[in-house]
């Protein structure tokens, strides 16, 4: 009894070690194609840091095929941008051509739920979507993304 005080201290000090370690792996950059297929040996060219759009034009009415890219956006484990295409005003395609994760849980977790947030959208035709559970902050950066791609293109 007189070692109990000693080992729940050991205990709380190897859990705060284990907590403060928990997110030490560099992150790394994997593009998940639009299909939701699950990130391997494929490795997005762009950098988080420089999204690329296509210019948009505002003239929605026109019917024309149209796409641009979301603004990149940190999250609690790493940094996203959506692209988006429209013809007119419906929504035909969202991707994420850019993704950076802190680690393979992480990747796990958006190789799921990034085909679930594409088919949400491209139910709802627009950002209000339902976010997925256990994706939190990926579905929070993935609808803020999406939302100034939509606003580029003049879509509402």
């Amino acid at each position: 009894m007189k070692g109990t005080p000693l080992l729940v201290l050991a205990g709380t000090v190897a859990g705060f070690v284990g907590v403060l370690s928990f997110h030490t792996r560099p992150a790394s950059s994997t593009a998940l194609p639009a299909s939701g297929a699950q990130p391997g040996g494929a490795r997005s060219g762009h950098s988080a840091a420089s999204p690329t759009s296509v210019p948009a034009t505002p003239t929605a009415a026109s019917g024309a095929v149209r796409s641009a890219m979301g603004s990149s956006v940190q999250f609690g484990y790493g940094v996203l941008s959506v692209k988006v295409t429209v013809h007119g005003t419906r929504i035909t395609d969202v991707s994420v051509p850019a993704i950076q994760t802190a680690e393979p849980t992480s990747q796990q977790i958006n190789a799921q739920a990034i085909p679930m947030l594409r088919s949400e959208v491209l139910s709802a035709q627009n950002a209000r979507i339902n976010g997925i559970s256990g994706a939190t902050y990926t579905s929070e950066a993935y609808v803020q993304s999406l939302q100034a791609a939509l606003d580029k293109l003049h879509v509402k």
